[in-house]
């Protein structure tokens, strides 16, 4: 049996990559920077070991958004296509960056509920996190 392969890239097609396999998991994070970033209520990930990730083509521009992460994005048309915290073996993916989305599971987690909005109610059957999930959350 093959390995599934991922594609996706930013909106102009100047950045490409691959992510092959299931990812290590999948996300919704409300943080007010991820909301930022992207100008989306709800941005979801998938997150891949970096071993299992490869750029195509361009070059992503990388902002050190906090201590502990850089954020990158497509410096042609502003595309938020990936997060990375410093010294982590793993690269979370923007969903919505992803050629097929639907093809990957659905969330296991959200978290940094505290900062979702008000309107948005809260995901049947995905848990909750008020805050950052942590390693040992599962």
């Amino acid at each position: 049996m093959s390995e599934s392969e991922h594609t996706g890239g930013c909106l102009c097609g100047a950045i490409r990559y691959r992510a092959r396999g299931a990812p290590a998991s999948t996300n919704i994070c409300y943080c007010t920077q991820c909301r930022r970033q992207t100008g989306a209520p709800l941005p979801a990930f998938a997150t891949y070991p970096e071993e299992r990730f490869t750029l195509l083509s361009g070059q992503p521009v990388t902002y050190r958004s906090s201590q502990r992460a850089v954020r990158q994005f497509c410096g042609v048309c502003g595309s938020a296509l990936f997060w990375r915290q410093d010294g982590a073996p793993t690269i979370d993916i923007f969903l919505g960056t992803m050629d097929r989305p639907a093809d990957l599971p659905p969330p296991a987690f959200q978290q940094w509920t505290v900062h979702r909005v008000p309107w948005l109610l809260d995901l049947p059957g995905i848990p909750s996190h008020r805050a950052e999930r942590s390693a040992s959350a599962g």
